[in-house]
C-alpha cells in the first residue's frame, strides 16, 4: 500500500479529482466538499476513460474512485494513476458501500492509499480528505499509545504532542490493560483512541490487545478506535487484525503526515458517532 503523500498537498487550494458512475454521488462528494473546504477545485468524472484523459490534462491533490466504474475496476484506474507520473504520489482513496469485504480480505491493491466506507457519510468523508490536502496544526484527545521500543516511541509522542493531543505511553499490552481497566473502575474509558503496534514486550501482541478491547471491555469501533501499526505486510495478517478489531492499519516504516491524517480522522469520526448516539 502506498503511503507516499505529494508535496501538492501543502496547496490551499486543492484540486480533487472524484471518479464514480452516478452522477449524484459526483455532485453529492462536489456539494460537500465545496462547503467545507473553501478554494476547492472539484473534477467529476464518471468513467475510467474519462479519468485517464484528465490525470494527462493537470495534477491533482488527491483522488477518490468507486471500486465498480461503467468501464472498468477502480483498482484498475489506481494502478494507471500509479504508472503515470507526475500522479505516482498523489494520495488515492477508494470510496465505496462495499469497502468493508474487500478491507477484511485486503484486496484493495498496493496501488491504493487509503479506504472509506461511505456508510460513515459525506460529511466524514469531506472530513477525511481534509486531513489529507490541509494542514491540521492543532487537535485534541488522548491516545493510548502501547510501543516498546524507546527511540520510536519519544519520535511518535513528539509528533503526536507537537498537533496537541494528550499521548499516555506504555511499553506492553499487560501494561495497556492495566490501565484501561483502573479506567473504566473509575468510569472512564480511558482514552479518545489507541495507537499500538503489534509485536511487544511481554505475553501479548497488539491482536490480543484488540481482542481483550472489543471483547472484554466491550468497547466498540466507535466508542474506542483502534490504529494498529504494523511491518508484516502479509495479507492475512492483515485481515486478521482487521477482523479482531482495529479500525485501520498503518504500514511500518510509519510516514508521518499518514499516521496523524488517519489518527485525527479516526477522533473526528468516534466523536461524530459519540455526539449523534447523545442526541438520540
Amino acid at each position: 500500500m502506498s503511503t507516499n503523500i505529494s508535496s501538492r498537498l501543502l496547496t490551499e487550494a486543492p484540486r480533487v479529482l472524484v471518479v464514480d458512475g452516478s452522477r449524484v454521488v459526483r455532485q453529492l462528494i462536489t456539494r460537500v466538499l465545496q462547503a467545507e473546504l473553501p478554494g476547492v477545485e472539484v473534477v467529476g468524472c464518471g468513467t475510467g476513460a474519462d479519468a485517464q484523459r484528465m490525470l494527462g490534462e493537470g495534477v491533482f491533490d488527491f483522488i477518490t474512485i468507486a471500486l465498480r466504474l461503467p468501464d472498468m475496476d477502480g483498482l484498475e484506474l489506481a494502478r494507471f494513476v500509479r504508472e503515470s507520473a507526475p500522479q505516482i504520489y498523489v494520495p488515492i482513496v477508494v470510496v465505496s458501500g462495499d469497502v468493508e469485504d474487500r478491507l477484511h480480505r485486503r484486496s484493495l491493491g498496493e496501488h491504493v492509499t487509503d479506504y472509506f466506507d461511505k456508510a460513515l457519510g459525506f460529511q466524514a468523508l469531506a472530513e477525511f480528505i481534509r486531513g489529507y490536502v490541509s494542514v491540521q496544526t492543532t487537535a485534541q484527545g488522548t491516545v493510548l499509545y502501547v510501543e516498546d521500543s524507546r527511540v520510536v516511541a519519544l519520535a511518535t509522542r513528539r509528533m503526536l504532542e507537537k498537533i496537541g493531543l494528550t499521548v499516555r505511553h506504555v511499553v506492553s499490552v499487560e501494561d495497556a490493560l492495566a490501565m484501561l481497566e483502573t479506567d473504566r473502575a473509575l468510569g472512564w474509558v480511558g482514552a479518545d483512541v489507541v495507537l499500538t503496534d503489534v509485536s511487544l514486550k511481554g505475553e501479548l501482541t497488539g491482536g490480543d490487545l484488540l481482542k481483550h478491547i472489543r471483547g472484554e471491555f466491550g468497547y466498540g469501533k466507535g466508542r474506542l478506535p483502534v490504529l494498529v501499526m504494523t511491518g508484516d505486510e502479509n495479507p492475512a495478517n492483515q485481515a486478521a487484525l482487521i477482523r479482531a478489531g482495529a479500525n485501520d492499519l498503518v504500514e511500518k516504516p510509519v510516514e508521518e503526515k499518514l499516521l496523524v491524517t488517519k489518527l485525527l480522522f479516526q477522533l473526528r469520526v468516534a466523536r461524530h458517532l459519540r455526539e449523534h448516539a447523545a442526541e438520540a
